[in-house]
């Protein structure tokens, strides 16, 4: 018993000195591994700055400069992980680990994907020429600014400030309004004069105003006018003008420049917009008549019982 008891401790010695000498002789080669990993790592950081610039002098979407500058940077690391693992002479698990990741990524894909299709979509929106960061876009019944398209969301900031984090899959499926794509937009403009107003003076006066008060606007031919209906209390019309804008905002500053203008224009000349008004009518004089003279009677049968 004792003789196998030592034995087995040999053994263990055994064992234990030829892995002290295995970490001894590769202590270099650890220094060497360690050395390549965070070479890589500052090397795919240099990297990814210097794709970006050498690939947003061709492309002009940002996203996809970004896209492939990330996508660079994580083929560098990757290139340092494998000569790491060469260098340890750890080739054989490498192997291992590379068949096992293979078939745990099959897995791993049919469970996840959702996310693989937001992947995917990334990557094709970074590459659409039609949706740029910087662009003013509505979809998805929110409106704003495209801040970053990445392989997981679709960011963008509306005109409150807000951030929106959007899903890439739904941006791709859905419908979406790109205002920066164009540098010009239509602007409509509804209102409605009195049914008393000469109608011809009003629409001539409402397009010289548009005319006058934008320089995009050459002459009051270009405003289009049309009137709409025979309202409540007005005749409404609709106005349809070009101007030079690509947001949101841009938009409704040249409405607000239109309005302000109408109508100055309307009160120099004494052109009257209506406003709804609700005339409250209490016809109940009869009912108050009808209670005085029951109220008589009754004072009158008083006094007569009091004689």
């Amino acid at each position: 018993m004792d003789e196998q008891f030592s034995e087995a401790l040999d053994n263990l010695y055994d064992k234990l000195e030829g892995w002290f000498n295995a970490i001894i002789e590769n202590i270099p080669n650890f220094g060497l591994a360690i050395l390549v990993i965070f070479t890589s790592y500052f090397l795919a950081k240099y990297i990814n700055k210097f794709t970006y610039r050498l690939v947003s002098k061709q492309v002009r979407q940002d996203s996809v400069s970004r896209m492939v500058a990330k996508m660079a940077a994580v083929v560098i690391v990757l290139i340092g992980l494998f000569l790491s693992l060469g260098i340890l002479n750890l080739s054989k698990a490498l192997t291992s680990v590379l068949a096992t990741a293979g078939v745990a990524g099959l897995a791993i894909g049919l469970a996840l994907q959702n996310t693989l299709s937001n992947t995917v979509a990334g990557i094709v929106l970074s590459f659409r020429e039609k949706i740029q960061i910087g662009n003013w876009i509505e979809t998805n019944g929110f409106s704003g600014e495209v801040l970053d398209i990445n392989l997981k969301n679709f960011v963008m900031k509306e005109a409150d400030n807000n951030v929106v984090i959007l899903p890439n899959k739904i941006i791709l499926e859905n419908p979406l309004k790109n205002y920066s794509l164009m540098d010009k937009m239509r602007i409509f403009i509804n209102c409605g004069v009195g049914y008393e107003s000469d109608l011809e003076q009003v629409m001539q006066l409402t397009k010289e105003t548009i005319a006058n008060a934008f320089d995009q606007v050459e002459k009051a031919d270009d405003v289009e006018f049309f009137y709409t209906e025979f309202g409540d209390s007005s005749i409404n019309y609709l106005c349809r003008f070009w101007v030079e804008a690509v947001n949101k905002k841009q938009e409704l500053e040249a409405q607000t420049i239109a309005m302000i203008a109408i109508k100055k224009a309307y009160d120099a000349e004494g052109i009257n917009i209506p406003f709804p008004i609700r005339t409250l009518e209490f016809n109940n004089k009869l009912g108050l008549q009808k209670e005085n003279q029951e109220t008589i009677k009754q004072e009158s049968s008083k006094d007569d019982t009091a004689e």
